[in-house]
């Protein structure tokens, strides 16, 4: 198995990275070590298209995610993920922050971020009448928005696989050598022993891009992790914001948010504390009630008797000498290798310019790239019943045909979220087989009871499309196994 180009890693750079280059007539690999893509960093973030006026745009970063930010809506016309421009609002509560959203405000002017407001207090609130009256006034970035990381990550992904990338799931990287005898190829190894070559290499491992970088034998860095923990709300909840509700940040962190998610629930979160294991996702009571107490500052109707589920998420932070700020580049050390690491916030906005800054790169260093014939950008609409019963143009007659041609779209799996035992299906046929790979595409296990009532049934769907026995069956791949025993 040659090709021209190997992507270790399938979070949202990852996955960026090889849609774009499946428009060229190239073989591209995926190499992801999850049993699924986006199981790392990129499906548990705050979900946000951030507003450009975070960072100055003398950081990589910055004018990345100003350049990310305005390739969205042709990806969404393209690949038919959810995601919205609702807007993002600074809240100042006290005078004294009043200063630093007037930074805000001038270096969004500079990064020439389109309808940027500075607000007095009666602004703020006609933008977001559920606001503490305790607001001072704040900034209003129009262009902000909101978006299922995860979904914009598996139609990426279908994308790229539909023009001929290859994708190698549980494949996680234990050995990398150069060819002998004259050959410019990397030979990658996994840990089960496959096998591939590559003329090209990207590193866009996230948390574990430090530890893929010493197997190239390139750069020396140390990637920790940060966590933020979250509070879910159930979509019936008084307290959800039309924008999205920024306090104003800190030198260390952007704060605790108030998050409306694209499909109707509420994020509150996260936290920012260091985590010395890169595989900690554990949540604590203190924590939460401090995401509680800082949520409701800003939106005095939160209320805990809201919350459905509480979750965590790891950030890929660089230590040393990398000026906060992405770090993407050549190899300095190893040939035919790019770095693509310490991707945290605003990496999910940035990610489409990020796939086109490492296309570049990889033409610097000498790949011939031509446009393939009969690419295809389009990927199609996943109908599901939700948005024919609850969406903005509710469609009815549509779904009983849908149920005429096949009873499954009419047999409710997930009564919270209102999936189909069809869309179950449709998922598996994708790849998507799962607990959580089922529950990021469908939604599924997503609503108030968390997967109490329909878990059961997607475990047995799974076990009809794969031929899987029970045991075989897990949450999210190895080691993760949900049930034991005979059904």
């Amino acid at each position: 198995m040659e090709f021209d180009v190997a992507i270790i890693g399938c979070g949202v750079s990852g996955a960026n990275i090889a849609r774009r280059l499946s428009a060229y007539s190239i073989k591209t690999a995926i190499l992801e070590k999850s049993a699924d893509v986006s199981f790392g960093t990129s499906k548990a973030n705050s979900g946000i298209i951030h507003g450009g006026f975070h960072h100055n745009k003398k950081y990589l970063k910055a004018r990345l995610e100003i350049q990310g930010s305005l390739m969205f809506d042709q990806l969404r016309r393209e690949l038919n993920f959810p995601f919205r421009r609702c807007g993002i609002i600074v809240a100042a509560l006290h005078h004294d922050e009043m200063k630093v959203v007037e930074h805000l405000y001038l270096q969004g002017v500079e990064n020439e971020v389109i309808g940027i407001e500075l607000c007095s207090r009666l602004r703020m609130l006609e933008l977001e009448p559920k606001l503490s009256s305790d607001v001072i006034g704040g900034l209003y970035a129009p262009g902000g928005g909101i978006i299922e990381p995860y979904r914009f990550v598996f139609a990426l992904v279908e994308s790229a696989l539909k023009n001929e990338v290859k994708l190698f799931t549980n494949f996680k990287v234990k050995e990398a050598n150069r060819s002998t005898g004259g050959e410019d190829f990397w030979i990658i190894r996994a840990e089960t022993g496959t096998e591939i070559k590559a003329r090209y290499v990207i590193n866009a491992a996230g948390l574990f891009a430090d530890e893929v970088s010493k197997i190239f034998a390139a750069e020396d860095f140390k990637i920790s992790s940060r966590k933020g923990e979250y509070f879910l709300l159930d979509r019936l909840t008084k307290a959800c914001p039309s924008k999205v509700v920024f306090p104003v940040p800190t030198a260390v962190s952007k704060g605790m948010l108030v998050i409306p998610t694209v499909e109707g629930t509420v994020l509150v979160g996260p936290t920012a504390d260091a985590a010395y294991d890169k595989n900690d996702f554990s949540t604590t009571q203190k924590h939460l009630e401090q995401i509680l107490i800082c949520g409701k500052t800003m939106i005095p109707s939160l209320s805990q008797n809201d919350v459905i589920a509480s979750f965590s998420g790891l950030r890929p932070c660089l230590e040393s000498n990398f000026n906060n700020d992405f770090y993407i580049e050549a190899s300095k050390k190893a040939p035919a290798f790019v770095q693509v690491a310490g991707i945290q916030s605003p990496g999910l906005t940035a990610s489409p310019a990020i796939a086109e800054y490492v296309k570049n790169i990889l033409v610097e260093m000498g790949l011939q790239l031509t446009e393939k014939p009969g690419w295809n950008p389009i990927v199609e609409n996943h109908p599901n019943v939700r948005d024919f019963i609850c969406g903005a143009s509710p469609n009815i007659k549509e779904l009983d045909n849908l149920i005429a041609k096949d009873p499954a779209w009419g047999n409710m799996v997930c009564r919270c979220e209102n999936v189909s035992e069809a869309e179950i299906a449709q998922a598996i046929k994708l790849g998507h087989t799962t607990l959580d790979g089922i529950k990021y595409f469908t939604r599924a296990q997503m609503g108030r009871c968390q997967g109490g009532f329909c878990t059961y049934k997607i475990i047995k769907i799974i076990m009809r499309e794969t031929g899987l026995s029970i045991e075989e069956i897990t949450k999210h791949g190895a080691r993760s196994n949900v049930l034991a025993g005979i059904l």
